[in-house]
């Protein structure tokens, strides 16, 4: 008596079909999920991103769970989806990440500062510009909170601009040794 040593594929893809190891998804993921937790986990650094990735793999195994017909090969599907997503991630994230020779300028009146500590910085300055003479606090007042020219300030003052550039270096430099405002600095 002689046994038949070679089958044909399709009677092999039928028998695989028929002694399904995992008689369902649920049942596959509950046997098999720690082994593949554990790939998940040497491909990515962090525990939280190793559950993500087993979680889309898995879901990417569902898809495609009627079309497969060779059941031993599930872990190996499994493994090849879960190192394709890591490899998607990974390009991803290049893409979205850019090199700059500076860093970007902050949004002015950043969101980051306490308005309080803002208007104390503010009371400290009003103070110190009030301790100046009048014509320097004038000649501070007109250049930095009225936003005029040197030019500009020289006329409305009826001075040189030579005196208001002088008379406005002297200011910020007392300014500048105001105790008050080195809190600021």
């Amino acid at each position: 008596m002689t046994t038949p040593v070679c089958t044909s594929a399709s009677d092999a893809a039928v028998s695989a079909r028929q002694t399904r190891p995992y008689p369902s998804f649920a049942s596959y993921v509950r046997a098999r999920q720690p082994v593949l937790l554990r790939t998940a986990r040497s491909l990515t650094a962090n525990p939280s991103d190793a559950e993500d990735l087993l979680q889309t793999a898995l879901a990417k195994t569902y898809v495609a769970w009627e079309r497969i017909e060779d059941y031993r090969a599930l872990d190996g599907y499994v493994r090849r989806a879960l190192l394709n997503t890591r490899t998607s991630q990974w390009r991803k994230r290049r893409v979205d990440e850019f090199v700059c020779e500076e860093l970007p300028e902050p949004e002015p009146g950043g969101g980051g500062d306490d308005p309080a500590e803002r208007q104390a910085l503010r009371d400290a300055m009003w103070r110190a510009i009030m301790k100046l003479p009048a014509r320097q606090r004038a000649m501070v007042v007109l250049r930095y909170y009225e936003d005029l020219s040197e030019v500009q300030t020289a006329e409305v003052l009826g001075v040189s601009v030579g005196t208001v550039k002088s008379a406005v270096s002297r200011a910020l430099g007392k300014l500048r040794e105001d105790p008050e405002l080195d809190v600021a600095r």
